[in-house]
């Protein structure tokens, strides 16, 4: 399986940036899609995962109300919109799969070399 994040970069705090993931060699159907992120000397985030089992999107809450993911199937893409940028957004996203949302973040069955967010105040 081949994941490929893109789309990182250098932002302003109140900014946005769009993050993209291309995932080859496997579907993406799995029980729980999504986005997890870790900064320097922390431990990983889950910062959104959509759940198979409703089809609802779970956004970490320090990133509530400010990303957004989209799934595209016709092209197993991935991404995430994010807005309102802030320092603490600062991190290495992933973009992962699992076989729950649960296990986004401590057992991903595949995830991606992760695409650098920094955000400057």
């Amino acid at each position: 399986v081949q994941v490929v994040e893109s789309g990182g970069g250098l932002a302003q705090a109140g900014g946005s940036l769009r993050l993209s993931c291309v995932v080859s060699g496997s579907s993406l159907r799995f029980d729980g899609i999504g986005w997890f992120r870790q900064a320097p000397g922390k431990t990983r985030e889950a910062v959104v995962c959509i759940s198979s089992d409703d089809r609802l999107a779970y956004y970490g809450d320090a990133v509530k109300d400010r990303f957004s993911i989209w799934v595209d199937a016709a092209k197993n893409s991935l991404g995430l919109h994010m807005k309102d940028l802030k320092a603490d957004d600062t991190a290495v996203y992933y973009c992962a799969a699992a076989q729950s949302c649960p296990l986004l973040t401590s057992e991903p069955t595949f995830w991606g070399q992760g695409t650098q967010v920094t955000v400057s105040t």
